[in-house]
């Protein structure tokens, strides 16, 4: 038989802010995550950055594994209780800042200068051979 589980509101979840008690949601299911903060390969910081909140968005912005998701099934201690009038707190996402942009930019330009060389380099090749 399934276990059915609790459901709780999003105050609730909001009081489960701390490194040794941290909740948050994701898709709608209610997931106590102190145990693994340790252990999260992109540190603690980024998971106390959802405490709370709903980090769906965040989480799948990421594109956790397979086994991050089913590590989750173990962490799960309820659902979501929403109401209409309840406005989810939603983990801010970060954005790429400008000096993210142009270390790409950069990137891309090196790459090309380099396929660029390497034809200039086979065509003397075949000139000269």
């Amino acid at each position: 038989m399934s276990e059915t589980k609790p459901y709780y509101t999003l105050d609730e979840v909001k009081e489960h802010q701390t490194k040794k008690d941290l909740w948050m949601i994701l898709h709608d299911k209610v997931y106590s995550v102190s145990s693994f903060v340790d252990e999260h390969p992109g540190g603690e910081e980024v998971l106390m950055d959802v405490a709370g909140q709903d980090a769906t968005e965040a989480f799948e912005d990421v594109g956790h594994s397979d086994e991050a998701r089913e590590l989750l099934v173990g962490l799960l201690v309820g659902n979501l209780k929403s109401s209409s009038s309840d406005k989810k707190p939603t983990a801010k996402v970060s954005t790429p800042t400008a000096g993210k942009s142009a270390a790409t930019d950069a990137g891309v330009t090196i790459y090309a200068f380099f396929v660029a060389a390497a034809l200039v380099a086979f065509g003397a090749y075949k000139f000269y051979v």
